[in-house]
Formats: structure tokens, C-alpha cells, sequence
């Protein structure tokens, strides 16, 4: 487990940072009132997650990686624990957040997106 946080320690980063961001209360700032922010934040999230997965990915193992392993890394993965995110944000979090499908929608965007 060690090793592959020290292969993936940007993907690492980012995972945690995404985690804490996902079941922290959400702050009122001026951009709450731009349409959509919310989805336009998760796409970016995981389009950025994706990406570096794939360039994590790619420097680890070559340029030799199976497309389908780039497509389960990148694309699958991300967007399996956007699913699971937002399922324990409708569930385990008393109210203060709420799990949207539209939510997971924007995640799995991101993730196509970067595959």
C-alpha cells in the first residue's frame, strides 16, 4: 500500500482533498449564485482527478498501459467512488449534505472527459 501511495502521491492528494471537500458544509460565496456552480465544480474535480491518475498511470508503467486499464483507472474508478460520495452524502451525513444525481452526472463527465 505504501508503494503505490509513493507511485500515485499527487492521486493520493487529491483523493484526500476531494473526500474532506465532499462532506465539509458548503460556505455561501459570490459564486454561489452562478447557475450550476455545483456540477461545474464536480466536473472539474474529476476531469483533474482523472487526469492525473493517467499521467500518474502513464509515468509508472510506460507508455505501454492498456487502453482498457486507463479507461478502468481514469474513467470507472473515479467515477464508482463519485457514486459512493454521493450515496454517504445522502445518508450518513444528518442533512448537512445532500446526495444528488445530477452531482454524480458532473463526476462521471469529469472522468470521461479525462479518459
Amino acid at each position: 500500500m505504501l508503494q503505490l501511495i509513493k507511485t500515485y502521491k499527487l492521486t493520493t492528494v487529491l483523493l484526500i482533498v476531494i473526500w474532506v471537500l465532499c462532506f465539509m458544509p458548503i460556505p455561501e460565496t459570490p459564486l454561489s449564485h452562478v447557475q450550476l456552480i455545483d456540477k461545474w465544480t464536480h466536473t472539474a474535480m474529476y476531469l483533474g482527478l482523472g487526469l492525473v491518475i493517467a499521467f500518474e498511470y502513464e509515468r509508472a508503467h510506460h507508455p505501454q498501459a492498456s487502453s482498457w486499464s486507463l479507461f478502468v483507472y481514469v474513467g470507472l474508478l473515479p467515477s464508482l467512488m463519485g457514486g459512493l460520495i454521493e450515496l454517504l452524502q445522502a445518508y450518513c451525513t444528518g442533512g448537512r449534505r445532500s446526495g444528488e444525481w445530477l452531482d454524480l452526472l458532473a463526476d462521471v463527465v469529469g472522468a470521461v472527459l479525462a479518459t
